[in-house]
């Protein structure tokens, strides 16, 4: 009997690792660029829609900018980076959207104070149809995660 219990749960922790491995949308690898007092600053991140369902980030919000947006930065066809904002992005059922630098990312506009390497930002992002998700977001030197220091932006 006890051989039979040891299989059932060694075939269970099997089927579970096989599972999704989370819920809703969440975000995970999130980090956001320093910053002046008055400036912009960007945040990045990946984003899991762990649903059967097509998700959609409609915003983001938080205390240390004047505004919070979602943007676009794309080479424009005269090859310069430009940067649009966005109403929502979509994030299909069961797939992940990288916001990076030189893509999709959210804005902080007019920073309400300064913002160095090793500070932390409560940032929250709001989906359309799910739960916000609140993040604790550290402030990093762009230069260490990858990212050019512009992303058609005016950034230190």
């Amino acid at each position: 009997m006890k051989r039979i219990f040891v299989i059932f749960l060694a075939g269970m922790s099997l089927l579970s690792a096989c599972g999704p491995k989370g819920e809703g949308v969440q975000a995970t690898d999130f980090w956001m660029r320093s910053g002046m007092k008055d400036g912009n600053s960007a945040a990045y991140m990946m984003l899991t829609n762990y649903t059967d369902a097509d998700a959609a980030l409609v915003g983001a919000s938080s205390e240390v900018a004047v505004a919070v947006e979602i943007h676009l930065s794309s080479m424009g066809a005269d090859g310069t980076m430009q940067m649009a904002q966005q109403e929502s992005v979509a994030i299909p059922a069961g797939e992940e959207l990288e916001l990076k630098p030189g893509s999709y990312h959210v804005m902080f506009i007019g920073l309400t104070k300064d913002l160095g390497v090793g500070d932390e930002v409560t940032l929250t992002l709001h989906f359309d149809g799910y739960d916000d998700v609140t993040l604790t977001v550290p402030v990093q030197d762009a230069a260490d995660m990858g990212g050019s220091g512009m992303d058609g932006h005016n950034m230190p």
